[in-house]
């Protein structure tokens, strides 16, 4: 069984990765602000409130993984801040509150778990077809979707940075996923995929995606958005 970090656990799609990888018999960290209940009480399931846009609260991370893991077999960076804004009202510091979750939480987090990181792991960054060169883009998603595209460039650096220790990097770029965060970005709209069933595909991809993969992005996209 490995050990599975998760962000974004509060809800959608991190919230039925965790529980499938517990389920699964995995010991998963769960990682994020809030932390539902259900959660908790999974005997397989760790939950740490951490405000990723806060370096300084990773710290809860190192010392988790310092006392008691000793080992990462892998780390789905699901967690997503988002904003849909005018890019005329769209202030610096609207980017940097982006940014802090989407893209600056994957390099701390990634950062503070390569010591525990091993030949084998897999590290799993979640973006979105927004992030995609050449992909539709929407109006309003100006620092969103800039976000999405800096962590997909990270992640290919990454992977050939660390291709000697055998840890592998690879980023899922997600087309429309009914969640909360869609509804946001577009009201109305459904989706033809649901949060626990894409929770299936990168259960699976997180698995075993490196055996075929690395430093990658693979488009998980049936619709437009």
């Amino acid at each position: 069984m490995k050990n599975i970090i998760v962000t974004g656990t509060s809800r959608g799609i991190g919230y039925e990765l965790a529980l499938k990888f517990a389920n699964a018999g995995h010991q998963v960290l769960a990682i994020s602000r809030k932390t539902p209940r259900i959660l908790i009480e999974n005997k397989n399931i760790t939950c740490l409130s951490v405000d990723l846009s806060n370096e300084a609260d990773l710290d809860k991370v190192n010392d988790f993984l310092s006392t008691t893991w000793k080992k990462v077999d892998a780390i789905v960076h699901n967690a997503g801040s988002f904003m849909l804004k005018p890019f005329s009202e769209t202030e610096q510091k609207d980017f940097e509150d982006i940014y802090k979750v989407n893209v600056f939480a994957v390099a701390n987090l990634t950062r503070i778990c390569l010591p525990y990181l091993q030949k084998g792991s897999h590290v799993v960054t979640i973006s979105s077809m927004g992030g995609i060169q050449g992909s539709l883009k929407f109006a309003g998603l100006a620092a969103y979707s800039s976000s999405k595209g800096a962590v997909i460039t990270l992640s290919e650096l990454l992977s050939e940075e660390y291709k000697e220790r055998g840890i592998s990097f690879n980023v899922l770029a997600l087309g429309a996923v009914q969640t909360e965060m869609l509804e946001e970005a577009f009201p109305g709209y459904q989706a033809p995929i649901k949060a626990n069933e894409m929770a299936d595909y990168i259960f699976d991809f997180t698995l075993t995606g490196n055996k075929y993969y690395n430093g990658k992005v693979l488009q998980v996209s049936s619709t437009n958005p």
